[in-house]
């Protein structure tokens, strides 16, 4: 079954290509190339260092240059300045000639000296203004200490004993006589310590020197600003007064040790106010000179402000060419790099009229040569995607990459996720939120994807198209179950009517319709009846089974599309068929009785309808028993059944296997290679040079275009063929086929689970919020009413939709990467990641 080229539905046709490039023009050849991007090249010198490589000097003035422009964008977030826009410029994807990448690196380097020159002396001159701030604070305070030490000795005296204090009677001894504290062999060291440290500081000072000190300190009421990290300190003046020149040291090592900042102050009063006057003038001065500093410091990064972002972008994309050419081999003969990388094979074409448009550019006289190789190596698997199929296919791949050419899961994704979300999260109103919410996303897409988000917002603004799917399909199911908000909706007449008349408390029976069915959906008298919960039970749960019978069967049939692709008979007659005989014949036969007994009038008939539970248990226990029979004939049908079932497990064991070591030896008997030792690949794998055509085949063809196309065919060996390697892989396959029929069935009774768990939690949230302001009267309804409606509405939007269908969508991605892609999915490809500048600013955005 043949598949469009670049679908969804199956991965790209992928042609291995060589280029050979004249080196003067491979920086322009491969800045094309990027911006076309559709190549994915190949590490062509894995065994060669990254310092070893041809282009290293040039990435590494890069590295520089980057370095500085991130110092210039700290430099600017430091300072407040704000950085232009990269959506503001016009074009961002213009490539600069190596001339414009040499001025740019020259002035980066004078602007980050210039930067750099003015940073460092506002820096300094900010470090000299705090230090002169915490000068001042200083000098203010130590007059108040000098003061309590000199006249308030009686104060003093009371806050510590007589025989640990001798610096105290000291002081006591001659405050009377007009002395200073030099003539009394005092001595005091003052300074600013940060407050989260004082509690700390004092108590290593007492235990140090034994309580030998007074110690005064206040605290600073105005933040210190720390002009490395530009936010204010809480700080506190302290004065420390001891004897001795050796203490006085201790104290200053100690208050050194603990980040303090000493200053000198006079004893003398007027010396102080002198020392202040003059801390005064110098701080205006210095004002004046760090306005002018941080004025010119703004313009020169406002100047830059305008362009970083185009910068940083020219950069980026400018290391990644060179990053890329270093994974070139370099014919040093003939000074050519030679490349090599997989292109989709419709892109061929765009691919070489982009190499002729550089080498007419670049006034080029060798012509660039695309050499496409046949080889059976595997390619690497790219769908194209838009921006609606892109979540999507970002689903699938979070679990793995689908083999080249296998089907792609995530077509059938786009249908089957939404709907089995919406099958757990059923609900009318729930639904029309999530629409609208995923609609204004939708609506307002530019700019939200251009502003800052959180990583919250950012996941569901990625998958804005999934939240609008999941939020249709709930209104459809919503419509179904006749749920809204936890109410019906009355959308047609009910086929059930109930007495008009009858006395409080009696139980009220409805009666059916004669000749009318309800026709969409549940009726809406199931709501708020006695016994709702148990037909919805019943009825979600047998629903759940036939949908996960209906999703397993759909996605065990992709095997064979499979299998017939790749023209593996032996797939579908080993692993195929018996699998789908197997699977029929239990469960699709469960899901078969689940119709018949739901198509069936058992009250009419007089009979009890038979439990389908008990019926599959038995029909392996008990094949020869029924104890309620469901229709004629049923023992013999369940009995053929579980022998076809049975028969079938052999059959997957052994076939396949068997069948595999027969054909290889029959070939080997014939002289030929065994199975799976004759490859294709890359002319460079085994030799550096230009392609010889040993043990191979080559053809050039004229290249309309100017690129000269030459196809090579090469062979490559693989390894010999393992039966038990083959048959432990198969014994492996079987059983987990044969348990996860079982388990994987029952797993999608979460559907029924999570559809339960969702209307019951909408129930109580509704009784327990407005049911209870409906039933109120008067103002104090009306106040209810209001207060309660924001309640209920925001945990309906909270609870309901934002945290249960977060769960419904986990589960229903569970469904969907274990229960339905291991019927079909290898997920053993390689995904294809080109050499794209689009891709690479995606990844590694400019802010």
């Amino acid at each position: 079954m043949g598949a469009h080229e670049d679908t969804l539905f199956r991965s790209a046709d992928m042609s291995l290509t060589q280029l050979y490039i004249s080196r003067e023009i491979g920086r322009e050849v491969v800045s094309a190339l990027g911006e076309i991007g559709v190549m994915d090249f190949r590490d062509l010198n894995s065994d060669v260092s990254a310092f070893q490589r041809t282009f290293t000097q040039e990435i590494r003035r890069l590295d520089n240059v980057e370095r500085q422009l991130r110092y210039f964008h700290a430099q600017m977030e430091k300072a407040g300045v704000p950085v232009r826009s990269i959506y503001e410029f016009d074009n961002i994807v213009a490539a600069p000639s190596a001339s414009e990448i040499d001025e740019l690196t020259d002035r980066c380097q004078s602007l980050e000296n210039r930067i750099a020159s003015l940073n460092e002396s506002y820096e300094t001159l900010k470090r000299r203004e705090v230090e002169l701030t915490e000068w001042r604070w200083v000098l203010r305070e130590a007059g108040g200490f000098f003061d309590r030490a000199r006249g308030q000795t009686e104060e003093i005296r009371n806050s510590l004993d007589d025989d640990d204090a001798p610096l105290l009677r000291d002081v006591e001894q001659h405050h009377t006589e007009d002395r200073s504290f030099s003539t009394m062999n005092i001595g005091f060291v003052a300074g600013v310590i940060p407050r989260e440290r004082i509690a700390a500081f004092e108590r290593i000072l007492w235990r140090t020197l034994r309580g030998n000190l007074y110690m005064n300190q206040s605290e600073i009421s105005e933040p210190i600003i720390d002009p490395e990290t530009n936010e204010g300190v809480s700080k506190n003046v302290f004065v420390i007064f001891a004897h001795g020149r050796e203490i006085i040291a201790k104290i200053r090592k100690i208050s050194e040790s603990l980040g303090a900042d000493l200053y000198s102050v006079d004893e003398n009063s007027e010396l102080r106010r002198d020392q202040i006057h003059e801390v005064n003038t110098r701080l205006g001065e210095l004002s004046n000179v760090l306005a002018n500093t941080k004025q010119t410091l703004d313009v020169e990064l406002t100047t830059i402000s305008r362009s970083l972002a185009m910068w940083m972008v020219v950069v980026k994309k400018e290391k990644a060419v060179y990053q890329t050419l270093n994974k070139f081999s370099y014919d040093a003969a003939r000074r050519t790099l030679i490349a090599e990388a997989w292109c989709p094979t419709s892109s061929l074409g765009m691919i070489k009229s982009t190499l002729q448009d550089v080498n007419d550019r670049a006034g080029s006289s060798v012509p660039t040569i695309v050499n496409q190789i046949k080889t059976n190596r595997t390619p690497p698997t790219y769908f194209k995607t838009n921006k609606f199929t892109l979540a999507f296919q970002t689903i699938i791949d979070a679990y793995g990459t689908a083999k080249y050419q296998e089907v792609n899961p995530g077509l059938p994704t786009i249908i089957t996720f939404p709907f089995l979300f919406a099958v757990m999260f059923g609900d009318f109103g729930h639904g029309c939120i999530m629409t609208l919410a995923a609609l204004a996303m939708i609506y307002w897409e530019r700019p939200l994807s251009r502003g800052k988000q959180d990583e919250l917002f950012a996941m569901a603004f990625y998958g804005r198209y999934i939240m609008l799917m999941m939020g249709v399909f709930s209104i459809y199911t919503g419509l179904i179950y006749c749920d809204a908000f936890s109410k019906e909706l009355p959308l047609f007449q009910s086929m059930w009517e109930f007495p008009k008349e009858f006395n409080e408390g009696d139980s009220v029976v409805g009666v059916r319709r004669e000749g009318y069915t309800y026709p969409f959906g549940m009726d809406w008298r199931w709501h708020d009846t006695d016994n709702d919960l148990i037909f919805s039970n019943s009825y979600k749960m047998k629903l759940s089974i036939l949908l996960g019978w209906c999703h397993m069967t759909f996605s065990l049939c992709w095997s064979y599309i499979n299998a017939r692709h790749f023209k593996s008979k032996i797939d579908i007659w080993g692993n195929f068929v018996p699998g789908m005989i197997f699977f029929q014949s239990i469960f699709g036969y469960l899901a078969f009785c689940i119709i018949y007994k739901w198509s069936v009038d058992w009250y009419a008939i007089g009979e009890a309808p038979p439990s389908l539970l008990n019926m599959l248990i038995y029909m392996f226990l008990s094949p020869t028993t029924i104890d309620t029979p469901l229709y004629r004939g049923q023992m013999t049908v369940q009995n053929i059944l579980l022998v076809m079932a049975l028969l079938c497990v052999p059959v997957m064991l052994f076939l396949k296997p068997f069948w595999l070591r027969h054909v290889h030896n029959k070939a080997r008997a014939q002289g030929y290679r065994g199975l799976g030792e004759n490859s294709r690949v890359s002319a460079l794998d085994d030799d550096d040079e230009a392609p010889t055509l040993n043990g191979g085949r080559a053809s050039m063809g004229d290249d309309e275009d100017g690129a000269a196309l030459i196809t090579q065919d090469i062979q490559e060996e693989h390894e010999e063929f393992e039966f038990s390697e083959e048959m432990i892989h198969q014994v492996i396959h079987t059983i987990e086929f044969c348990l996860n029929c079982v388990s994987h069935t029952a797993s999608y009774l979460r559907l029924w689970a999570l559809s339960l768990a969702h209307q019951q939690l909408s129930i109580v949230l509704w009784k327990m919020t407005l049911d209870i302001a409906f039933g109120m009267t008067g103002v104090t309804a009306v106040i209810a009413t209001v207060g309660l409606f924001y309640l209920w509405f925001v945990l309906t939007v909270m609870v309901l939709c934002v945290m249960e269908g977060t769960s419904a969508m986990l589960h229903s991605l569970r469904l969907h990467w274990v229960e339905a892609m291991s019927k079909h999915f290898m997920g053993d490809g390689v995904p294809f990641q080109p050499f794209s500048f689009t891709v690479l600013l995606e990844e590694d955005p400019v802010e």
